[in-house]
């Protein structure tokens, strides 16, 4: 057939004259027409029998290889040729760079881009920002980006997917919204990024606003943008806002949409919803559920409190699907274990894993839930392994310490405040936020630095002595024993997000019969539970909590988690 590159190399051989460089272009469009009909040997002695192959030859011979060790080898190749690359040669390679994780030959690509004054060209600029995202160094990825002199769409939205990625989410929204001010087109991979910024900081203002902006431009019927769309409003805790986009998406979802709506009603406990589209996944749409899938389904009944249907889905992930558990799903198990009060089987399981090795996040988890259960022995066990695995982990020294502290035995908690200073290790402030007006604003425990700290201060002292005539208890089980009754109470009633709250009541951050929406980046403390289910039926107002384990939705005295998390 026509098509066929060997037909075409045969024409060039008869038509153009070797040596000339009519002759050396048509050589570089045939290569690049085997590479792209799967005949790469062919390419290769092709450019071989290139006498003098210039900056474009190896370039188009290197794309061939990208994303392979043989792509940087061609490279080293062309410089002791010696070609110099252009921006195209240098974005290939740093992609392959980004792919293998090859760090430092991508540091010396970006020296060699700055000694040829390319790293400041957009093409260049966007190749370093993907590089340095994708090898998890967000800030060398902003920096690349702040010294580029002209900026196009690319480049802004290679550093907001990039920043989205790394967990750096309000640069991420500030790119975006200089992106705009400056005119650029949004990309569905830009907004899904800023979507995905807005998720993490559970900013709901800004998630809307963002799908407004998708609807302007017509990106909200993009599979890309409508997954970010169901899993933004999903990790707001924006479920029934989640199920219309994706009912108006379901056509066009993938598994990755599906996955997403199934692990925003698993975040809240709601096993009935993740059950329902579960079956009409597999029997009306005909897609094949994968390990993702089953995360969501035993996060939603370990997140109920169903430690049973936890393991049997487990288990049936196995043996029926015939799908190998990741280690999320191992310490999914575990955790439902433990909070059941099955430490020594929980235990049992960590250490028999096949093909896995326990990491920090299930001894974490055994740690946590033996403290619940009050047995010192396994804390001491479970803080020592965490230890093994990373002495810096503040939670290996600050559980144990709550758990010795709370049944009383001070001297445990003196040796492991030691060890923490020895180590030189800080407990991990806890920080919670609040939207108002598409503004953050986050709060420290015992902040006075907001401009609203007196009537915040006021209205939170107000609503705890009104708690306290309904029957509110403090409750102590984090507090060290040595410190008195009032400390105590100061320290446990000026939590960060206690404060977050009053200050939405106080800024009236949304309209009556408008939930409160507050996230930590902490577990939520017993105390501030038990509080703030009081303080529901006080205000007669929803207030939603995402900590990082999961959502609390707290209603006229109660939670929907069942006080299990």
């Amino acid at each position: 057939m026509e098509s066929d590159p060997r037909r075409i190399h045969a024409r060039v051989i008869k038509t153009y004259n070797a040596g000339t460089s009519e002759f050396r272009f048509q050589l570089n469009n045939l290569i690049t027409l085997y590479i792209n009909s799967h005949l790469l040997p062919n390419a290769v002695r092709l450019f071989q029998q290139i006498k003098s192959p210039n900056v474009v030859s190896w370039t188009t011979f290197i794309s061939g290889h990208s994303n392979t060790p043989a792509a940087l080898s061609h490279f080293v190749s062309m410089l002791r040729h010696p070609t110099l690359p252009n921006q195209r040669t240098l974005a290939i390679v740093l992609k392959t760079c980004a792919s293998l994780h090859a760090l430092s030959f991508g540091l010396q690509l970006h020296a060699l881009s700055i000694k040829l004054s390319l790293a400041i060209e957009p093409f260049t600029a966007s190749a370093l920002i993907h590089f340095y995202s994708k090898t998890h160094l967000p800030n060398n990825a902003q920096k690349v980006f702040d010294e580029i002199p002209h900026r196009d769409a690319v480049c802004f939205s290679s550093v907001i997917v990039g920043l989205a990625q790394n967990s750096k989410p309000i640069d991420a929204l500030s790119y975006f919204a200089e992106m705009r001010a400056s005119g650029f087109d949004s990309t569905d991979y830009s907004v899904s990024a800023a979507l995905r910024a807005s998720a993490e900081l559970a900013a709901l203002e800004q998630s809307k606003m963002i799908h407004a902006h998708s609807v302007v431009t017509g990106l909200d019927s993009n599979v890309i943008v409508g997954t970010a769309l169901v899993d933004g409003y999903g990790k707001c805790g924006m479920v029934n806002d989640a199920r219309l986009v994706f009912n108006e998406l379901v056509s066009i979802l993938n598994l990755i949409g599906w996955n997403a709506m199934m692990s925003s009603y698993a975040q809240q406990g709601d096993k009935d919803s993740v059950m329902e589209l579960f079956s009409s996944m597999e029997h009306h749409q005909g897609l094949v559920p994968d390990q993702y899938t089953f995360l969501s389904i035993m996060t939603a009944f370990c997140n109920a409190g169903l430690v049973d249907e936890t393991e049997r889905w487990f288990r049936k992930m196995e043996s029926e699907y015939k799908l190998e558990p990741w280690i999320e799903h191992y310490t999914c198990l575990v955790g439902a274990m433990g909070r059941s009060g099955r430490l020594q089987e929980a235990k049992k399981i960590a250490l028999t894993m096949p093909n896995h090795k326990p990491d920090a996040a299930m001894w974490r988890a055994l740690l946590s839930t033996s403290a619940h259960h009050g047995d010192i022995e396994m804390v001491k066990e479970m803080s020592q392994r965490l230890q093994e695995l990373d002495p810096q982990d503040d939670s290996a020294y600050v559980i144990a310490a709550n758990a010795f502290s709370s049944v009383g035995k001070l001297e445990e908690v003196k040796t492991v405040r030691k060890l923490m200073r020895e180590r030189r290790v800080k407990k991990e402030g806890g920080l919670s936020w609040i939207e108002v007006c598409g503004q953050v604003h986050v709060f420290l425990a015992g902040d006075r630095r907001h401009e609203k700290t007196n009537e915040i201060y006021r209205k939170l002292w107000e609503l705890m002595e009104k708690i306290v005539k309904l029957g509110y208890v403090p409750v102590w089980d984090d507090m060290l024993h040595e410190v008195g009754k009032e400390e105590k109470i100061e320290a446990l009633w000026n939590h960060s997000e206690k404060l977050a709250l009053a200050f939405g009541l106080v800024a009236d951050v949304a309209p009556r019969g408008k939930a409160l929406r507050i996230v930590k980046n902490l577990r939520i403390c017993r105390d501030c539970h038990e509080a703030f289910k009081y303080i529901s039926r006080v205000v007669e107002r929803e207030i939603i909590v995402r900590d990082v384990n999961r959502y609390h939705r707290f209603f006229d005295g109660g939670c929907n988690c069942g006080d299990h998390w």
